[in-house]
């Protein structure tokens, strides 16, 4: 499985940014997904999760970015997102998601997120 997130940018505070993760490989649907984020000098934390199978799932947040952020995931397209909004300098971070499978557990690269003015 190969996870490939997109979609890190420099954004001014109050603004949206969203994330994606695509993924390679078979069972999809069956993946427990997430993105964390790691900042400068911090240790990595959870920010978001979505249970595996169809529909819209179920998710779960961190305290610091419930109302928002929103995780979403397309099964057709392989793809899991992350979308920001009201974004805060204290978001900057490199977020990477996570992919937990029946065949093991997987990250992503990761994506620079720089909230400044």
């Amino acid at each position: 499985v190969q996870l490939v997130e997109s979609g890190g940018d420099l954004v001014q505070p109050g603004g949206s940014l969203r994330l994606s993760c695509a993924a390679s490989g078979f069972s999809f649907s069956s993946y427990f997904l997430s993105w964390y984020r790691r900042a400068p000098g911090k240790e990595r934390e959870l920010v978001a999760a979505i249970s595996s199978g169809g529909g819209t799932g179920t998710t779960n947040y961190a305290d610091s970015v419930k109302g928002r952020f929103t995780i979403s995931r397309d099964n057709a397209k392989k793809t899991v997102y992350l979308q920001m909004n009201s974004l805060k300098p204290e978001d900057t971070a490199v977020y990477s998601c996570n992919a937990r499978t029946p065949w093991g557990t997987y990250w992503g690269q990761g994506t620079q997120v720089t909230v400044s003015s």
